[in-house]
């Protein structure tokens, strides 16, 4: 059975792969909205409705992947997100590698879960996840679970710096494990021209099947939206595009995957570095020196790049990490996006032992996470 005919198969592994600034983890969100609200996939066969299990040890949920599922037309009460773990009166965080039988004991309670996500999937791994021996064992629970649960599996990862021209699964970061253990592996990327319009061409593509076609793919963008109801609330999501024809070797052979740029980089190249990492959002500024540096800028380029671009320095509290941002700007949800979001609710399972509801009373044009209240039960 097949959630999305060649793409997304119940009870099988996928990965998803891309450098940073190709929007992984965004395109993972407009996944699970497709699931969430049965809605049709970019070539126009419909998704079977079903709830969708995130664990993320990358985002937040509210401030973040919430934002970026309403924006892409998600039913919020049908999206579950897995944080902590109770164990007596205490609460730590939920840790993939030693608590899948809790998390299948809640994916039990939970019902009807088409889609679980894993971002990102190295975390599974205890010990070296360059090493196929330690990768298959650490993996092998999550793909029995997904057997057994038949819910499609979709780990995010990174590629390996240093990679442009071998062959797309090679190119996974960690052991040549998470590509051979996946059914179907898919990568996002970006092209160095640029459209017509001046807009970054991207490409979301499937690189590996064993269980069908393993080319073709469809061009994206990446849009940066405001919540209506929750000014400062910057989100991104996905509009698909066109398909296209061919391996992903060949596409990606004149893709930018950014992490494999050239030492130093003019500064246009630096300035599409910096839009293209910060599409998805406000990161970390120690975030952005490190995705710099792998992808080969030197940081006075950068920071030139950042003031030629109007980028912001912010900090939350007097603890939290200086974030970049780039200037917001309202830009229109994708098309299909729904508009049905009253009474959603958002489902953040922060203890094995109880649901918590984080509930939105926002407007039905989007559903921003500003009204979220974690409430035990």
């Amino acid at each position: 059975m097949w959630l999305w005919q060649g793409w997304l198969a119940a009870g099988k592994m996928h990965i998803l792969g891309g450098a940073p600034g190709t929007g992984k983890t965004t395109i993972a969100m407009a996944l699970a909205a497709t699931v969430s609200v049965g809605r049709r996939w970019p070539d126009g066969m419909r998704a079977p409705l079903g709830n969708v299990v995130i664990w993320t040890g990358e985002d937040d949920p509210r401030d973040t992947l919430v934002p970026r599922l309403a924006l892409s037309g998600a039913d919020l009460s049908r999206v579950y997100f897995i944080t902590d773990v109770r164990e007596g009166n205490e609460r730590r965080s939920f840790d993939p590698a030693r608590d899948m039988d809790k998390l299948t004991r809640k994916l039990i309670e939970i019902g009807d879960v088409r889609l679980l996500i894993v971002d990102p999937i190295v975390s599974v791994v205890v010990g070296d996840s360059h090493k196929n021996a330690e990768v298959r064992r650490g993996l092998q629970p999550l793909v029995d679970l997904a057997a057994s649960m038949r819910c499609a599996l979709l780990g995010i990862t990174h590629l390996t710096k240093g990679t442009a021209g071998r062959d797309p699964v090679e190119r996974l970061t960690g052991s040549l494990a998470f590509g051979a253990l996946a059914r179907v592996v898919m990568m996002a990327a970006k092209y160095q021209e640029e459209d017509e319009h001046g807009r970054t061409v991207r490409v979301f593509l499937r690189a590996k099947s064993n269980i069908g076609p393993d080319d073709g793919g469809f061009e994206y963008d990446l849009h940066q939206g405001e919540m209506k109801s929750h000014p400062g609330i910057v989100a991104s999501s996905v509009l698909w595009g066109n398909a296209v024809e061919g391996t992903a070797r060949e596409l990606l052979a004149t893709a930018d995957t950014a992490a494999d740029d050239g030492e130093g980089g003019t500064s246009a190249d630096a300035k599409r570095f910096l839009s293209d990492l910060l599409a998805d959002g406000p990161l970390p500024v120690n975030q952005v020196k490190a995705d710099a540096n792998g992808a080969g800028y030197s940081w006075p380029t950068i920071r030139r790049a950042q003031k030629a671009l109007g980028i912001k320095s912010s900090k939350s509290g007097l603890k939290g990490p200086w974030k970049w941002a780039l200037p917001s700007k309202r830009i229109q949800q994708p098309e299909g996006a729904q508009q049905n979001a009253e009474g959603a609710q958002q489902n953040i399972v922060s203890t094995f032992g109880n649901r918590e509801h984080l509930r939105d009373d926002s407007d039905q044009n989007d559903r921003g996470d500003s009204d979220y209240a974690e409430v035990e039960v």
